[in-house]
């Protein structure tokens, strides 16, 4: 099975970031198992959207942003989305890098202790810059395989400690439970599972993959398997947080050292492999989502070993150190990147639904029936989502 994975091992990889982790912890300090559907909701919306964006990568055999610039015949319209997508995937990725970074060096302190901590977030972008120069798909794939086979041991074994009530589980996941105060966590917990730059990395990593429409089964099941597993990542994270006796937590490494003196010292070291794997995958794929969309926009056609390609990830991967390592937050640019990924999600679900049922584009593969009235609910939530996120963000300006 695991020979058979790809690409949607590296999407599930991205989603489960450290912001994941830290929404998911909050959901289940603050709410118990209550929000598990909101989880639920999130991966389904993630499996349909991913499924159309690889679809599309191999049909076409191109980038998303490619075919957008190839769709849309306005000069003036062409130039405003593909500057929208610039901003948000390329710019937003260089500001929440350190956030990636910072995840995985979190995890390292609760693995090795503080002392060395300083050295962390250069450890991990060193691991980062090795894996991506590189070059070679085939190498990425198997690492993160192994970094999600990682990160899923460690919080279901979390989970599994904290010996979750079965019944209050299934009545978190099938009973939806939402009113003024937990909107915003549900908000928080879709919006961190639809990523728009994962649509982006899906259909440009299904091209260096499969080149044959046969394949279509094959990218179908793996991206279904892949983002199923990293959704019961999130969700282990949800109902191990709902077992911690605090008010308040800031952080998931709060969360393994409440858990410590009922569980012992294991929940602090599965926890913070778990949060190292996340931010090192995290930490990956940012830069190299953005080094795609900029290919994509730009034309470039030499792939992973391009020198214009490179450039993109390292200054990306060396803002996210640099900003982590003088402690640094480039608040604006976080809020900017916020309002541009609130804007892309929207339009990037609306264009991706309308391309996938093109005859002309996908032939016998387009959309069915049943999978345009599932990609129709997820655009009306994308268009919910990014207007909330975006007031968000205008209330605190």
């Amino acid at each position: 099975m695991f020979k058979k994975m790809g690409p949607g091992v590296l999407v599930a990889a991205a989603f489960i970031g450290p912001g994941t982790v830290t929404a998911c912890t909050l959901a289940g300090v603050s709410f118990g198992y209550t929000l598990l559907w909101a989880m639920l909701l999130s991966v389904l919306a993630t499996m349909v959207l991913q499924e159309m964006s690889a679809r599309l990568g191999i049909i076409t055999q191109k980038g998303l942003a490619e075919v957008i610039k190839q769709e849309l015949a306005h000069k003036y319209v062409r130039m405003m989305v593909v500057g929208i997508i610039l901003s948000a995937i390329v710019i937003g990725n260089a500001a929440y890098e350190a956030g990636n970074i910072g995840g995985g060096a979190l995890g390292l302190e609760a693995l090795f202790g503080i002392s060395r901590a300083g050295y962390y977030p250069v450890i991990i972008g060193f691991l980062a810059f090795i894996l991506l120069y590189m070059g070679n798909y085939k190498v990425l794939e198997k690492v993160f395989i192994s970094l999600v086979i990682l990160m899923s041991l460690s919080f279901v074994i979390t989970a599994l400690l904290t010996k979750p009530n079965i019944i209050m589980v299934l009545q978190g996941l099938f009973i939806p439970k939402v009113d003024n105060e937990n909107i915003l966590t549900v908000i928080a917990l879709v919006g961190t599972t639809v990523v728009p730059y994962n649509l982006f990395l899906h259909a440009s990593l299904v091209s260096e993959k499969w080149k044959s429409t046969t394949d279509l089964n094959l990218a179908k099941r793996d991206t279904y398997v892949s983002i199923l597993l990293g959704g019961i990542v999130s969700m282990c994270i949800i109902v191990a947080a709902a077992s911690v006796d605090l008010m308040e937590v800031d952080n998931v490494m709060d969360m393994a050292k409440a858990l410590e003196p009922l569980y012992g010292t294991s929940a602090r070291y599965f926890m913070g492999i778990g949060l190292f794997a996340a931010g090192v995958t995290s930490a990956i794929t940012a830069p190299l989502a953005a080094a795609y969309v900029a290919a994509n926009c730009f034309g470039w056609k030499n792939g992973l070993k391009d020198a214009k390609f490179r450039m993109v990830w390292m200054v990306i991967l060396g803002l996210g150190v640099f900003f982590l390592s003088f402690d640094i937050k480039p608040i604006e640019v976080i809020k900017f990147a916020q309002i541009a990924n609130g804007i892309l999600l929207p339009v990037i679900a609306i264009f991706l639904l309308g391309v996938v049922n093109r005859s002309t584009l996908m032939g016998d593969n387009k959309n069915t029936a049943l999978q345009n009235i599932m990609g129709i609910s997820i655009v009306i939530l994308a268009v919910f989502l990014g207007i909330k996120s975006i007031l968000k963000v205008l209330e605190v300006l």
